[in-house]
C-alpha cells in the first residue's frame, strides 16, 4: 500500500517514510512510569512534584535529552501522566506543571523535534505553544473532543493510537507490573484497523491533513500477552490504511511476562520485538533505551530497507 504522503517536515527536519526507521525517545516526567524510568523521584508521589525544585528536574531532563539526541533519536516524546494499568489519572493543571517547563527548556537549548504525550486538548495546545511540534494521543482523539481541532489549528502532526485499556481487565504483579487479561476482539487486527479508521476520520473532518497523520496500533494498550504477539507479527497489515506506523513495544508487559523479567531487564526482548516490527514495516519506534535500539534499527534497516547509515 502506497502512503498517502511519503514524507513529512517537522521543525525543519525531513521524515521520508520508508527510507529508514525513525527513533522516538521517551522522556517520562512521572514518578510511576511502568518502565521505571520516570524523571521524578520514585519514592515520591506525583502530587509532590510542586515541592521539588523544578530546575533540578529540568536539568536532569535536558541531560537525558542530549544523550538521546547524540545516540540518534529523531523525536523526543515528553509525557507527564503514566498510562500503566492502575495508574492514577491527573488533572490538566498538574500535567501542565510537569511538562511545560521541560518543553520550554529543551526547545530553547536543543534543536529537536518534540512530541507531547497527552490525551488532553488543553495540555496539547499549551505544549505546542511552549515549543512542542507533535501530539501523541494515546486515545486517538477519543478522550477529548477538542483534540482534533487543536491539531488542525496548529498544523501539528498527530499520532493516533488504538486503545482499549480497561482497569477492570488489568492484572498487576509486583515483579512484572500490569497486563491485560480477558480482552475480547471479534477479529484483532480488523477491529483495531476499524477503530483507527474512526480516529483518522475524526482528524480529517477537523481539518488535519493526511500528511500530518501517523497511526499506532497501541501494543500493550488493552491487549493480552497473546494478542500483543499477534500484533507484532501482523504489524504490516496496518500499512493498508495508508499512513506511517509507529510501533512502541519498549519494555512492555508482554515481554516481561514471557521472559519472567522486570522492566529494567527487558532490553533484549525489546530488541527482538523491534527487529520484527521493522521487518513488518514500522516507520517509527518509540523506545526507552535509545542508544541500544538505534543500533538495532540500523542493523534491521540494513537488511529490510537496504539502508546503510
Amino acid at each position: 500500500m502506497v502512503l498517502k504522503n511519503p514524507e513529512l517536515s517537522i521543525n525543519g527536519k525531513e521524515f521520508i517514510w520508508g527510507s529508514r526507521t525513525y527513533v522516538m525517545g521517551i522522556l517520562n516526567v512521572t514518578a510511576d512510569s511502568f518502565s521505571g524510568d520516570g524523571l521524578l523521584s520514585t519514592d515520591q508521589l506525583d502530587d509532590s512534584f510542586s515541592k521539588q525544585k523544578i530546575s533540578d528536574i529540568v536539568e536532569e531532563t535536558i541531560l537525558k535529552a542530549r544523550k538521546f539526541l547524540s545516540s540518534g533519536a529523531d523525536i523526543l516524546d515528553i509525557g507527564g501522566e503514566s498510562t500503566r494499568p492502575g495508574s492514577r489519572q491527573i488533572g490538566v493543571k498538574e500535567e501542565l506543571r510537569k511538562v511545560i517547563p521541560i518543553i520550554e527548556a529543551i526547545s530553547a537549548e536543543l534543536d529537536a523535534v518534540l512530541s507531547i504525550d497527552t490525551y488532553k486538548a488543553a495540555v496539547a495546545e499549551a505544549a505546542l505553544k511552549a515549543g512542542a511540534h507533535v501530539i501523541n494521543d494515546v486515545w486517538g482523539l477519543k478522550a477529548d473532543e477538542n483534540m482534533a481541532g487543536v491539531a488542525a489549528k496548529h498544523n501539528a502532526p498527530v499520532i493516533l493510537m488504538h486503545n482499549r485499556s480497561s482497569w477492570a481487565h488489568a492484572e498487576i504483579k509486583s515483579k512484572l507490573g500490569g497486563r491485560y487479561i480477558g480482552m475480547e476482539y471479534n477479529n484483532l487486527i480488523q477491529d483495531i484497523k476499524t477503530e483507527l479508521s474512526l480516529s483518522i476520520s475524526t482528524a480529517l473532518e477537523a481539518g488535519v491533513p493526511n500528511r500530518n497523520i501517523i497511526i499506532d496500533p497501541g501494543i500493550g494498550f488493552g491487549k493480552t500477552v497473546e494478542q500483543n504477539f499477534e500484533l507484532v507479527d501482523r504489524l504490516d497489515e496496518f500499512r493498508s490504511l495508508g499512513y506511517p506506523v509507529l510501533f512502541g513495544p519498549s519494555r512492555k508487559s508482554f515481554i516481561g511476562y514471557t521472559l519472567d523479567l522486570p522492566t529494567d531487564q527487558r532490553v533484549e526482548g525489546t530488541a527482538a520485538a523491534i527487529s520484527i516490527g521493522i521487518d513488518r514495516g514500522a516507520d517509527i519506534i518509540r523506545v526507552h533505551d535509545v542508544e541500544y535500539m538505534v543500533r538495532v534499527a540500523r542493523i534491521a534497516d540494513a537488511v529490510v530497507r537496504k539502508s546503510l547509515q
